[in-house]
């Protein structure tokens, strides 16, 4: 099985020049924890996480009010906060392979490129629905046997 297969192509995208505000809003929205940042042609720019926004976030025990706050994260841009070196793979990789570097590198998604283009994203969440499709368990029934 290939990377192709088991990606996901439906990916939210950011922009270098988007706040930390918006990335926030957009992560609670759609409830993911990794959006590639791509400039206007698709290329690959970097990524920004979860785990990056609780990092450049001001703690909610600062003593700032929840307008405050909200300005200061809408005024600090991706491009400041963004990872750039990050990990990709090309949709013909076999997913062993990315499964392996997703393990060895402990991280949470591996950007899908082809050309400098971004073409999809390979989340843990791939992995599981593809476990449970492969095991042919309904989700509850999965999840009760826990």
């Amino acid at each position: 099985m290939r990377v192709k297969d088991l990606m996901s192509t439906d990916v939210f995208v950011l922009y270098a020049e988007d706040s930390l505000l918006i990335a926030e809003e957009m992560m609670q929205w759609r409830r993911i924890r990794h959006v590639p940042v791509v400039d206007r042609e698709s290329n690959l720019q970097g990524l920004i996480t979860h785990r990056d926004i609780l990092r450049a976030s001001i703690s909610t025990i600062a003593e700032l009010s929840s307008g405050e706050r909200r300005a200061v994260q809408a005024g600090i841009m991706l491009q400041e906060i963004m990872r750039t070196n990050v990990l990709t793979i090309g949709p013909e990789a076999d997913i062993k392979d990315a499964a392996q570097v997703m393990l060895e590198e402990k991280i949470g998604c591996l950007l899908v490129v082809q050309d400098r283009q971004l073409v999809g994203i390979l989340t843990e969440a791939d992995f599981l629905k593809y476990v449970l499709d492969e095991a042919a368990l309904p989700i509850d029934v999965a999840i009760s046997l826990n």
